[in-house]
């Protein structure tokens, strides 16, 4: 489902020409998907949002009656998390964390670092150590554990189970976990073991792939006689922008994951979602501009683009859309551009053929003034899009 809900799309079409492009959030809908992924989790399993998703503050702040916690990934995110939803847990993640965003995070009182290299575990205690001294800082392993292909098979993105710069690699497992039982890092406490390793999953995969990790990190726990109180499976929980209607698997999911904790009791699992929470509560509404042919097809230039809405660049897809046809009369002079085709490719502002939003869309008399609501577009959207690029007006927000 494209469509936009009743809110969007009446703020979409009593917005002015000026004051579009924007960003517009059904808070009410947002509210709705968390409440239900949260019911779909078992007790044991605690969920954190990844912040990088979307750190809008009234998006943080929606999310909090759901979630148990926010994972931030930088030291520009840990400050902005902290004041948008102060005083709620966090995880700090990422690889190339600095020893300033360290110590500010310490002095923070976060309570869970997941570190990404012996390097770092080592920076953290020394860092510990001068600015909470009398504090044991809790740390989970991030490992880039070694998958078979079928367990990624279908994934949009793999930061695991293969040589990329995220985590300990397994054979530093058993030196790295000694560090903590012969007393090198006294002022460190293991929690556990961290392990995202891929995006786009279904629910199945997702499932296998915790197992994996869950066995793999009570084996790791077990030679070294230690208890391992969390695993941490990640986020990147499936979203499909080819298909709106089709949705991830939560029941199933939260079934799975019941069934891996009734088989570790006593062990408390943390997933990380962040698209699959946020992405569909968000719409970029706009407005064409021009309508035009080219060697055969149509295009419709419209307000803004992909330095205001990269998902589509970045991941090579065509955003989902509904047109909304311009109720008001056309109050220019000159005459009104309108399509002859029956699909039509919307294009931005920018000066690059890179700048389409979704290509061949199907259409009915699309004209200048109408406007065009671009769905899913609440995660990894306005905040990873290149802002400056041409110097365009950014977009109005609004979170309805």
């Amino acid at each position: 489902m494209t469509a936009p809900t009743p809110a969007v799309r009446d703020r979409a079409l009593g917005l002015a020409a000026q004051e579009l492009p924007a960003y517009l959030y059904d808070m009410a809908a947002l509210d709705a998907h968390a409440a239900a992924v949260r019911a779909a989790l078992p007790r044991q399993v605690e969920l954190y949002y990844a912040a990088k998703a979307n750190p809008e503050p009234e998006i943080l702040a929606a999310l909090g009656p759901h979630v148990d916690g926010y994972e931030v990934s930088s030291g520009g995110e840990l400050t902005h998390v902290a004041k948008a939803v102060a005083g709620r847990p966090l995880a700090f993640g990422g690889p190339g964390k600095t020893p300033d965003e360290i110590a500010a995070a310490l002095e923070l009182g976060v309570a869970r670092f997941h570190v990404e290299s012996a390097h770092e575990l080592r920076m953290l205690a020394s860092i510990a150590a001068r600015v909470v001294p009398h504090t044991r800082v809790g740390v989970l392993l991030r490992f880039n554990l070694g998958l078979d292909a079928a367990s990624l098979a279908g994934s949009a993105l793999a930061m695991g189970g293969r040589p990329t710069p995220f985590g300990l690699d397994p054979a530093d497992a058993d030196p790295v976990v000694s560090w903590f039982t012969d007393g090198s890092l006294p002022q460190l406490r293991l929690l556990g073991v961290h392990a995202h390793l891929a995006s786009g999953l279904d629910a199945p995969r997702q499932l296998a792939v915790a197992g994996s990790v869950v066995t793999w990190s009570q084996e790791l726990a077990r030679r070294h006689g230690v208890r391992l109180a969390e695993v941490n499976v990640g986020g990147g929980m499936s979203v499909d922008y080819t298909d709106p209607g089709a949705r991830f698997d939560w029941s199933g999911y939260g079934e799975g994951l019941a069934r891996l904790c009734a088989a570790h009791p006593g062990l408390t699992l943390r997933i990380e979602p962040g698209r699959a929470l946020t992405a569909y509560c968000g719409w970029y509404a706009t407005e064409v501009l021009d309508v035009k042919g080219s060697h055969g097809e149509e295009f419709a230039v419209v307000r803004g683009g992909t330095h205001h809405l990269r998902t589509p660049a970045a991941k090579g897809h065509d955003q989902p859309c509904t047109v909304l046809p311009a109720s008001a009369p056309w109050p220019h002079p000159w005459p009104r551009a309108e399509a002859r085709q029956d699909r039509v490719t919307f294009a931005g502002q920018l000066c690059t053929p890179k700048d389409v939003l979704a290509r061949r869309v199907p259409v009915t008399g699309l004209r200048a003034g109408d406007r065009v609501v671009f769905a899913m577009a609440g995660a990894y959207a306005w905040n990873i899009s290149h802002h400056d690029f041409l110097m365009h007006p950014r977009p109005g927000f609004h979170f309805l």
